[in-house]
Order: C-alpha cells, then structure tokens, then sequence
C-alpha cells in the first residue's frame, strides 16, 4: 500500500495528489476527528480526509493505487475546498465511502467555518459499501440481515482481511500523526477499493450490470447541448463527457477562477478521463446521490423524555463513574469463593484483549452471543465468577451490578490494555504460563506435544500445516477443547508482546 501525508500544497506530495485524481476513476473516501464525547452544539471538527486513488484502467488491481491522508489541520482549507469539491461532484470519478454521509457533514461544517462558503452539500456518483454489498447478497440469493455489518465484518469476508479499530476513537487532532494511525486510515480508505474490485467483478460475472444503453453513433457528436439533455439516455457515457465539456467551456469564459487555480498549481479535477462502460453501467444500477440537506447542518442533541436534571449534575456524574478504580477483592478470590485463578470477560469493546490475555495465560472468555444485553453479560460474569471488562462507561450506571464485578479500561490500544489489566489487578505473570491457553477459544492444550507426523495426522481435514515444516523437527500443541493446533513459530509472535513487559 502506497501512502502519502499530504501537509502542504507546495509539497511534492500534494503535486502528486492532483496528478492521481486526474487519472483515477474509483476513490474511497474516510474522514478522521477528534472523538466528542458529550452533548455538543457544534460538529466535530475534522483533521484527516483520506482518498484512496485507483490508478490505472478500470481493470487495474486494487493493490496498483496510492492513498493520500490530507492533513487538514496543517492546510489552509480554503486552498484546498474547491479541489475537493470538483471531486466530490466530478460525474467521472465513483466515490466509494462506509456511511460517509456523516463524514461529509462534518467536512461541511469544518470547512465552511474556515470562510468556504456552505462547505461541500453533496457527493455524486456515489456508493456505499453497505448499500453494495447487501445488492451483491440479493444477487447471490443469500438472506439479507437487518443489521447492517461493520466494514471490518465485510472487509474479513470479502477480502479476508481483519481490520482493526483500536485507533477509531484516538486524538487525531494531535500532530505528528503516529505511524499506527497512519496505517489504520490508509487501510480504512484503501480496503474500499479492494471490496468494491470483489463486488464489481461478480456483479459482472452474474449479468446484472445494465445491458440497455446503447453507444452513441459518432454522427451524434454534432448535437447541441439542448439536443444532448433532450436525448432519452442522456446518462450515457459520451452524453456525461459532452456536458463535461459545455460546463468547462461555460465555467472558462464566465470567470478567471480556474486560471487562478492553475497559477496555484491545483489541477482541475475535471481533466479526469470518463469511465469505463462496465463500470459505468454499475454506477447507473446501484449508484447515489448524498444530498446534505439544510437540516443537516444542525447538531442534533438528543432529548430523552422524563425529568431534567442539571447538566452539571450529569457530567459530574459520568466523571465520577469513568474514573472508578478497582477495589477489594475480586469473585475468583479465595475469600470469595473462588479458586484463586484470575478470571475475565471482555466484552465486544475489549473482544481482541482477550487473546492478549490468554497469551500470557489468563483465562480470559468473551459473551456468549455476539450481541449480549447487558444483563446477560453480568449475568455470565457472576456465574463464572469472572471480572467483566469493558470500554463502555453505561454499563457501570446498571443498579444490578454486584461490588467488584466490572472494570472500565482506560486504554485504547490492546497492548496498553494489557498491561493495564496486569497492573491493576497485580497479575504475576511466569514463563511456564505463556501460550498455556488457546487463543481461539480459550482452552488448555495437550500436556504432551506432538511429533511433526502426529500434528499432520491430527491436521487433516481441519488444518493446514505449512509442508515448509515438516523438515524442522517442531514440537507441535494441540487444544483439548477446539483441536487447533500451534507449533513454535507461532507461539514467538502471539507472546512477543508480552516480552516487553
């Protein structure tokens, strides 16, 4: 993957950028803020706007494109709002996005309260992944859910590759940018590509692309502009490329703007070469519009029915509760009734911590369902004797709760997380008890290893052992509940984390 920082419009990078755009067609689009967690009366404010350029013809991989992190806490955004509009509206460029209609209200009021006007009110061709990928389910005759899935539960499907949200909720206003939060907004913009390349290929491969616009006869080149709108397919790809070229015409002589542009050195987006028809043809069946309406542009502060409270009172309150440390003893204590061997359960916020923990030994379950209410979560906490952890500061409101039963975290990433969990509840941690549990499903493996032709044996039909193992006389582990079965290689890197601590 290709990334570039963009910083200013006189750098290299940003020359680059505009070079990019003229010669891409798809873009996925993400944003970046400063996460705001109380009641507001104006948006977030945008710091990193993510374009993930898919250079090259239509039938490039995704892999051949370049991803740029506009950093508009550094840019003068006026310099840059009407470049970023062109791309918005250019009807040759797709925009791919993950719900991004929230992204492009607060681009709007971001870059409307640096003096650009109304900020950006619309996006056009657009696509939601979502949108796509529930289509892509109608198509292959699968039940279609009511929930709509994560991009990191569409991305693991589609692409088979896991991302990871640790960083979502971040400071990104902070300068530098870390090399992590670099990676995980590259990635969030550059897998859209790589799901919509999977989608387009078997919506084509399944004859639903649009098969009934006929090409244009070049004698239809002498039409006028009205002629051209009056035209029953006027969506056509060389109807789109003829309006391009009226609008340029009338936009060039009506005003200076574009040659003030040149001189800046920002590119005209409208240069871009026009679709490829396949694609084309997709973007005329399941592409969009986002239309920002004037509603829109209002923070909505949400008004629960029942008696007011000081907002004083309620912030104070919610202090309070996020900042509980742990006290007395905790359920799996001697005193308590317990056994006296730590015991966790992370919840769906805190799920990845849980391999981290059995890592290093710790039994460490995660809920039953993958959507618990929160009284099954306590519940199942109480019962197994366990401490839940969690990230969400609601569930420490609930009157059911027993004394010691739940801590908050308050660390982001699952490394930091980690340590945390060891230092607050004084974990001792020795070396015969790492990687003493499966990190799949928590259970205990086999007391005695396998031989390298017991692991194949014990493989087959569930596993697959790399043959460029087989010569290296490993000693290979196997779970007693799930079967899955470890060898040394992997053992280094699922504990390397905990070698720092």
């Amino acid at each position: 993957m290709d990334v570039h920082l963009v910083s200013s419009i006189g750098s290299a990078e940003f020359t680059h950028l505009t070079r990019s755009l003229s010669k891409s067609t798809i873009i996925g689009l993400d944003a970046e803020w400063k996460p705001v967690r109380s009641q507001r009366s104006a948006f977030p404010t945008v710091t990193l706007l993510q374009l993930a350029c898919q250079l090259g013809d239509d039938s490039s991989g995704w892999d051949e494109s370049v991803v740029f992190l506009l950093d508009l806490a550094s840019i003068p955004l006026p310099l840059i709002w009407e470049l970023i509009r062109d791309v918005f509206v250019s009807p040759d460029i797709l925009k791919l996005g993950f719900k991004f209609k929230q992204d492009l209200i607060y681009l709007s009021s971001t870059f409307s309260a640096q003096g650009c006007d109304l900020g950006f009110d619309k996006v056009e061709p657009y696509m939601d992944i979502t949108n796509i990928y529930k289509s892509l389910q109608h198509i292959e005759g699968n039940k279609v859910s009511k929930n709509t899935k994560s991009l990191s539960a569409i991305c693991e499907e589609i692409l088979g590759l896991r991302l990871s949200k640790e960083l979502q909720c971040s400071d990104w206003s902070q300068r530098p940018l870390t090399d992590e939060q670099i990676r995980y907004a590259a990635t969030d913009a550059h897998c859209l590509l790589g799901i919509f390349k999977i989608i387009q290929a078997k919506i084509i491969e399944e004859g639903h692309s649009c098969n009934n616009v006929e090409d244009q006869h070049q004698s239809d080149i002498s039409l006028g502009l009205k002629d051209i709108l009056e035209m029953p397919d006027c969506e056509d790809k060389l109807v789109r490329t003829k309006i391009c070229n009226a609008v340029d015409i009338v936009q060039a002589t009506a005003s200076s703007e574009e040659c003030e542009r040149i001189a800046k050195g920002v590119e005209v987006i409208r240069k871009t070469k026009p679709m490829d028809e396949s694609l084309w043809k997709i973007v005329r069946k399941y592409g969009e519009k986002l239309i920002l309406q004037e509603s829109d542009r209002t923070p909505k502060i949400s008004r629960k029915k029942g008696r007011r409270r000081s907002s004083v009172v309620v912030v104070c309150k919610e202090k309070q509760l996020d900042n509980v440390d742990w006290q007395g003893p905790p359920p799996w204590d001697v005193s308590m009734g317990g056994d006296g061997s730590p015991k966790f359960l992370c919840d769906v916020m805190v799920e990845g911590l849980a391999k981290h923990l059995r890592c290093v030994g710790i039994d460490a379950a995660i809920p039953h369902s993958k959507k618990p209410e929160p009284r099954d979560l306590i519940d199942q906490a109480f019962k197994e004797k366990r401490v839940l952890l969690t990230r969400d500061a609601k569930l420490l409101r609930h009157q059911y709760l027993i004394k010691n039963q739940i801590y908050r975290l308050n660390s982001l990433l699952k490394n930091e997380q980690l340590l945390e969990v060891i230092e607050v509840f004084q974990l001792k941690i020795s070396e015969d008890q790492l990687m003493s549990r499966c990190t799949k499903c928590n259970g205990r493996f086999i007391q005695k290893p396998l031989t390298t032709e017991e692991a194949i044996e014990a493989a087959k039909g569930f596993q697959r052992i790399p043959s460029c193992l087989f010569d290296k006389n490993l000693e290979f582990w196997q779970c007693k509940d799930c079967n899955q079965l470890y060898w040394e290689p992997l053992w280094t890197k699922s504990v390397a984390v905990t070698t720092q601590y």
